[in-house]
């Protein structure tokens, strides 16, 4: 299988139902994913970011505050017989954060990360569906190890 290699950031904020996650669907794609894309020549993680987020979501990246979750895979959401290989890095949404659909993107979505039917109802990339949302449900600073915590 072909290899596809991006950057994607999970950026997320506080709501009313704890902390949720911003996912983009892109124009002709039924399945919501992180913001992000493919790398063009010789960029840098940092590079690549800022260009998609800018170019997707009026958005600007900043590498000093986000933290590189790693590198994880799955199969490419909107290519068949691809492999995403995907850097992701975590940051938090300042407030007022306002993303707007751009380039490619037909709608945009914030997903609870404290559980409920908000998963369930929405179509998510494989790379979303795999261990990667219930490792970044789990990191939720709105979740505790005990009760009490």
């Amino acid at each position: 299988m072909t290899r596809i290699r991006v950057a994607a950031l999970a950026l997320t904020r506080r709501d009313e139902t704890g902390e949720a996650l911003l996912l983009v669907r892109k124009r002709g794609s039924l399945r919501f994913m992180l913001p992000g894309g493919k790398f063009e020549a010789d960029e840098s993680d940092a590079a690549c970011l800022a260009r998609e987020l800018r170019e997707e979501l009026a958005l600007a990246f900043d590498a000093r505050t986000a933290v590189r979750l790693g590198q994880f895979e799955a199969e490419a959401a909107n290519e068949p017989g691809h492999i995403v290989e995907a850097t992701v890095y975590r940051q938090g949404a300042t407030p007022g954060l306002n993303p707007v659909c751009g380039a490619e993107i037909e709608e945009i979505r914030w997903l609870s990360l404290s559980g409920g039917a908000d998963a369930s109802a929405l179509l998510l990339a494989p790379l979303l569906t795999g261990q990667f949302l219930a490792l970044l449900s789990a990191a939720s600073p709105t979740r505790s190890a005990s009760p009490g915590a």
